[in-house]
């Protein structure tokens, strides 16, 4: 829902400086500030998070005892970093290539848990739903006495995790200014987010929950592990079940490539989202200037300078500072989800004001306003609850570990205040107000887009008289998935 809303603006008026454009133009300006450093703030997470990620994975081979996790930070922080100013002109095709890798390793993934739950492994054990009845599907929360209690419990801990897994299918609304015909290409990508979460996260994760169960010894061996390093995923954990010897290896170096796809993008969001707001006036115009090669250099060196946080694996347990950034990135994320949700309520009130009919929507969100109520109310839930387990943190003792306490519970929530200073803050010093629905601006640089896209349209529809039968073809298959 928070993509139908995105899309719905997106396509009526395509902006070059992301979502934040909407909440300053439909909402507030104040709003728009808080956005868009909100969002800038996630991105400064998540790239360390990324090189945290890399220092877990680099541990299953070398152990942190043999080399510290800073050595291998470092040479991930200096390879993003080259790419992003060396390599700007090959940017896209080189991530093309591996988010492509990506999806061909997860297709294999599918494939082998499939095969693997229907005893087609080394070990030729059908599986099959077994592990849903012995131990059962939900592993029920620790030190909770009431079965059913403690599996909500469990399930709805896990909604910081999974949120963080969702997040970044809103950096549609970053790119839309730069998309050829985004009138065409965002519903398309709307639609297609869609079916991809489902095939690639719900069942994968359905398929992975047939071959290994919560109570595996080797799953919980990787858990409990010293440095809880990538072995420790349920993927790996399940291959060594199956006694598959070479894979796991194999998986690792495989998501180290994925480290490196995800965090050399998310380098490159955090500059661009930060150029945007200093090209706005809202940040040091220092931020905005750029090279003869149009790369934003200051705006680059500034979000590289946060990287630097990886740099509290050296003397902390990776695992547990990867956590702490997860917290941050996850408030810092649903944030943004409910300031675009926001936006679109405002957006949809002021085309009725202004008694614009739907039928001049380039795209409608399928379940309109009420849609993006409902998924407004499940993001502030999500928000203020995704992280109530830690009043049930415990020392190994049973008594409250009120230091892990603090930790976690500021890592969890210290976003909602700092995103409630900045808008305030700002609408405070600036004396701004509320945009009324008619007196919302729709329309300013709608023109100029439309003309874009009648000459691209034509440009098109020429090309598409000389296009190729295999141009076809890759378009409505392979093109659809990668």
């Amino acid at each position: 829902m928070v993509m139908f809303a995105l899309g719905e603006m997106a396509t009526w008026l395509p902006l070059g400086k992301g979502f934040a454009g909407y909440a300053t133009r439909f909402v507030d300006p104040a709003l728009g500030f808080a956005l868009g450093y909100s969002y800038w703030f996630k991105y400064l997470i998540v790239t360390p998070n990324q090189l945290t990620a890399a220092a877990l994975v680099i541990q299953y081979w070398v152990p942190r005892e043999k080399v510290n996790p800073g050595v291998f930070i470092t040479v991930f922080l200096l390879v993003i970093i080259f790419i992003n100013y060396f390599g700007i002109r090959w940017f896209g095709e080189f991530e093309f290539w591996l988010s492509s890798f990506k999806v061909v390793v997860l297709l294999g993934l599918i494939l082998l848990t499939i095969i693997l739950a229907l005893g087609g492994g080394p070990d030729h054990d059908r599986k099959g739903f077994r592990y849903w009845k012995d131990p059962g599907a939900f592993k029920p929360y620790p030190g909770i006495a009431n079965e059913s209690k403690a599996k909500f419990v469990a399930f709805w801990s896990v909604m910081v995790i999974a949120v963080f897994a969702y997040l970044g299918t809103e950096l549609i609304g970053v790119t839309v200014g730069e998309a050829q015909n985004p009138r065409r290409n965002i519903p398309r990508a709307i639609k297609l987010t869609f079916w991809r979460i489902l095939f690639f996260y719900v069942v994968l994760i359905f398929f992975l929950g047939m071959i290994i169960p919560y109570n595996s010894d080797a799953l919980l061996k990787a858990t409990k592990a010293k440095a809880n390093t990538a072995s420790a995923s349920p993927f790996v954990a399940a291959i060594v079940v199956a006694n598959i010897r070479t894979l796991p290896g194999l998986l690792n170096v495989c998501i180290l490539f994925f480290i490196l796809s995800a965090s050399n993008s998310d380098l490159y969001i955090a500059t661009r989202t930060i150029y945007g707001i200093a090209k706005d006036g809202k940040a040091p115009h220092f931020l905005c200037k750029t090279d003869k090669r149009g790369v934003p250099i200051y705006a680059l060196l500034t979000s590289a300078c946060f990287c630097l946080l990886a740099y509290l694996n050296v003397s902390s347990d990776s695992s547990q500072v990867f956590t702490y950034f997860v917290n941050l990135v996850t408030i810092f994320g649903l944030l943004s989800w409910i300031s675009i949700l926001v936006s679109h309520i405002y957006f949809v009130r002021a085309r009725k004001a202004q008694n614009i009919p739907e039928e001049s929507l380039h795209y409608k969100s399928p379940f309109g306003i009420w849609g993006s109520y409902i998924a407004l109310g499940f993001c502030c839930l999500i928000a203020i609850t995704k992280s109530f387990t830690a009043f049930m943190l415990k020392k190994p003792n049973g008594e409250f570990d009120g230091k892990a306490f603090t930790t976690e519970f500021i890592t969890s929530y210290i976003g909602i205040p700092v995103y409630l200073i900045m808008l305030f803050g700002y609408k405070f010093w600036f004396k701004t107000k509320g945009i009324k629905p008619h007196e919302a601006d729709l329309f300013t640089g709608k023109d100029a887009i439309d003309r874009e896209e009648e000459i691209f349209l034509q440009h098109q529809a020429l090309r598409g008289e000389s296009a190729s039968k295999m141009e076809k073809f890759y378009d409505k298959t392979i093109g659809l998935v990668f």
